[in-house]
């Protein structure tokens, strides 16, 4: 189901530097049958280390593709109005950015469910989606969005090159991470991408990840965790270029960067680069008590809970994300101190939370058993869950937000 990598993802070095173990965990997003057996459910080790050599962080196991995003692959990026937002300004920004018009082709690589290729689509520009999981991509054909139900790479590339297919714009967010092969997976967006055109992708940014001991974001399917200067020393080695770099509030802080064929680069690039080498961000020191950060906020968030639950006070969760699975899982919150778990994706209710097995309810959960207290999951869209959970706020309950340190609201 697994294997181990012996050398960087990157570029190959064999030296890396271990930065945090979280023990075997559950696959995140394999939400569990309540009729499943628990001994049935896998456990893989999870495992942070640095590469020196080009400052790539990233995990040790590679669980298979087809394992992670199969046929019942929960995740739908439409069930997030923060997510909708943050996709229709970049969509916004795009058009005017590259003067985009009917006769341009963007393709978003991991289009999930159309979430953002509809806002190009509805502005009369071609596109085209590539996504391997079928839920999702069943979604986006059915609102319009062409879609190519597949796993992206140079095969995939080198077919549509070849009957013609050059991408104007070439997107990918919240994808890169989730490749084991970087280098395959990179030169395949090259052969894809128009002689003219622009790669613009997102990706989490390690500092973020870092610094906010955002813990819960390391996952099997997040292969690696990226600086500027990992992201540049990739890029170039199949001849694109970083052009511009920005940092976005989304998923607990995200870089959008740009690249093509084009060397001219922006200033942004460099400051970036400036930055992460003033940081330390280089060398294995910046990581090292990262762990003792991590072990701290699990101690935290269990003396907290425990300190409510004897009190008499009940909790719940919101948001069965990808996070809370490791965030449960490795701080050993399971239904002795959590009550059930609720989310606005349909797909994700009636199952149970893997590992902790907690049951997965529709929001109207908490109106018909209102607990004390809800640990909000999802914490990157805290700001959302808190409005939607307006009048759970004004009947008296409280949120625990617990990254980047346990919190309560």
């Amino acid at each position: 189901m697994f294997d181990v990598i012996t050398g960087c993802r990157s570029c190959g070095a064999e030296d890396l530097e271990p930065v945090l173990a979280l023990g075997d965990m559950p696959l995140s997003d394999r939400l569990v049958d309540p009729a499943e057996d628990a001994s049935a459910e896998p456990r893989i080790p999870l495992t942070l280390v640095f590469c020196p050599e080009c400052t790539l962080v990233q995990i040790e196991e590679t669980v298979r593709p087809e394992v992670l995003f199969g046929e019942d692959y929960p995740y739908f990026s439409s069930y997030s109005d923060t997510l909708l937002d943050h996709s229709r300004r970049n969509v916004q920004a795009l058009i005017e950015r590259y003067q985009l018009a009917s006769e341009d082709l963007v393709v978003e690589l991991a289009s999930n469910d159309g979430y953002l290729l509809q806002f190009f689509a509805e502005a009369g520009i071609e596109v085209l989606g590539i996504d391997p999981a079928p839920g999702p991509a069943a979604v986006a054909l059915e609102n319009g969005v062409p879609t190519l139900v597949e796993f992206f790479g140079p095969e995939v590339a080198e077919r549509l090159a070849s009957e013609g297919v050059e991408a104007d714009v070439l997107i990918g967010n919240n994808v890169l991470a989730h490749v084991p092969d970087q280098n395959a997976f990179v030169a395949a967006m090259a052969t894809l991408l128009a002689p003219t055109g622009s790669i613009v992708m997102e990706v989490p940014y390690v500092r973020d990840l870092i610094e906010h001991t955002e813990f819960d974001t390391i996952y099997h399917e997040h292969h690696c965790y990226f600086s500027v200067r990992s992201l540049e020393t990739l890029f170039a080695r199949h001849g694109l270029y970083l052009n511009r770099v920005e940092h976005h509030p989304i998923h607990g802080g995200s870089l959008r960067f740009f690249a093509s064929t084009d060397p001219a680069r922006q200033p942004s690039v460099d400051e970036y680069l400036a930055a992460e080498a003033i940081a330390g961000m280089d060398t294995i020191g910046y990581y090292q008590d990262f762990a003792d950060r991590v072990d701290g906020v699990r101690i935290a968030l269990n003396d907290l809970i425990d300190d409510l639950r004897r009190g008499g006070a009940t909790v719940a969760a919101y948001g069965a994300a990808a996070k809370g699975a490791i965030l449960l899982n490795y701080a050993g919150l399971d239904g002795e101190q959590i009550d059930y778990v609720v989310d606005r994706n349909p797909h994700k209710q009636g199952k149970l939370m893997p590992g902790v097995r907690l049951p997965i309810y529709d929001p109207s959960k908490i109106d018909e058993d209102p607990p004390d207290y809800l640990l909000i999951l999802p914490w990157n869209f805290k700001d959302e869950i808190m409005e939607q959970q307006g009048d759970f706020a004004a009947g008296g309950g409280r949120f625990i937000i617990p990254i980047p340190e346990p919190t309560l609201v």
